[in-house]
């Protein structure tokens, strides 16, 4: 259990880093200025850099532990966010970015590997796939405010250096904190094994599970999750009523997280099966964001509310199924694939937004995703083939 304290520690200091920067990144892009096509790259290119990194991350993981990862991700990131503060044009913003993106491509594959190997049955590793979303919605509803707060009071220069320094000092805590014993891994309870319908697999079937074949037709509901988020982060900005206010575009932000922070919070939805509640908070969410594109009467922040509950379901619940139906020697392997489901997302997201926002709505885009996606996805069963 210490270790799992250190884990979201660690996660909580880089997500609170990385939504710190979601509400003055782009500002700051403009203050260099960038036009908002621009802007969306610069967003996009952190993300679609995951890619290598979450490959490497996945194998590497996998053959020689999460703790050097860990660490590793940390203190470089870090050292980036400090070259990232005397920037002075949006092409070396798009450098930064890019190499920062790369980087903590390995902290996400690592960290969720190792939570998955100390749980003791499916149960408590559904139950620490929660935590982890709710470690990171807890960081997510203070940074982005911190971060407008930061720069309102100090500048940007100074804001992404203090930001750097805050990482640099929890990779180094990693060094002593992360305790990594891979011979004594133990093997998670047989009789507590799911299927991805949420129902019990006896002790016979759990080699045939441990071989089983994940369709890649799956990974498109990560891609547009990311994706409709990678829009919404574009967007909210810029929008007019965030416009000309850095601390205001803090606050939308900030609503998003607490809506993810109330469904977090409700333990009871760990016994609901995680592949009905992917489906049904994928569903919810592209509702909400049809309701966006049209306008429907629904106040904006209620909007934003509602898209944080939903993000609060579908993000443990997509962890903890993946984590349910694959054996404990490809972890790294099945979260990489996670991650950069989620980079891919995250990458289109933004460039949809930033060519396609002055032709069609935003919101629409991220709804009409989200909706293909489920579309596509094999509700009966996972019998397409795949090796991981």
């Amino acid at each position: 259990m210490r270790t799992a304290i250190w884990l979201y520690l660690f996660m909580f200091v880089a997500f609170f880093d990385l939504h710190a920067q979601y509400p003055i990144l782009s500002p700051f892009a403009l203050s260099l200025g960038a036009a908002p096509s621009f802007i969306g790259l610069i967003m996009g290119v952190y993300s679609i850099t995951h890619l290598p990194g979450n490959l490497i991350a996945g194998y590497g993981v996998d053959k020689y532990g999460s703790k050097f990862f860990i660490v590793f991700s940390l203190i470089v990131a870090g050292i980036i966010l400090l070259f990232q503060s005397n920037v002075k044009d949006p092409w070396h913003l798009l450098y930064i970015r890019s190499i920062s993106g790369f980087v903590l491509a390995f902290l996400s594959p690592a960290c969720l590997s190792l939570l998955a190997r100390i749980a003791r049955d499916r149960v408590h590793q559904s139950k620490l796939m929660t935590g982890n979303g709710l470690v990171h919605t807890l960081a997510s509803v203070v940074s982005p405010a911190a971060g407008a707060l930061l720069v309102a009071k100090i500048g940007f220069s100074t804001a992404f250096s203090v930001l750097g320094w805050i990482l640099i000092v929890t990779g180094i805590l990693a060094i002593f904190g992360v305790k990594e014993n891979r011979s004594l891994e133990h093997t998670l309870d047989k009789s507590a094994l799911l299927d991805h319908h949420g129902h019990a697999i006896l002790g016979g079937e759990l080699e045939s599970t441990s071989a089983f074949s994940i369709p890649w037709l799956f990974f498109l509901i990560p891609v547009a999750l990311s994706c409709s988020q990678g829009i919404l982060f574009f967007e909210l900005p810029l929008m007019q009523a965030a416009r000309g206010s850095i601390l205001t575009s803090g606050v939308f932000f900030t609503l998003v997280s607490l809506g993810a922070l109330l469904t977090i919070s409700l333990w009871f939805l760990n016994k609901i099966s995680p592949f009905i509640r992917t489906v049904g908070g994928s569903l919810s969410l592209a509702i909400v964001f049809f309701g966006l594109a049209i306008n429907w009467p629904i106040p904006l922040s209620v909007s934003l509310f509602m898209i944080g509950m939903a993000k609060g379901i579908i993000f443990p619940s997509l962890a903890a199924l993946l984590a349910s139906i694959t054996s404990s020697n490809r972890y790294g392997r099945v979260f990489s694939l996670l991650s950069i489901s989620y980079s891919i997302g995250a990458f289109f997201g933004p460039m949809l937004a930033g060519q396609l926002r002055d032709h069609i709505s935003s919101y629409f885009i991220a709804f009409f995703i989200l909706m293909l996606a489920l579309s596509l996805l094999p509700l009966r069963t996972f019998k397409v083939p795949v090796t991981i």
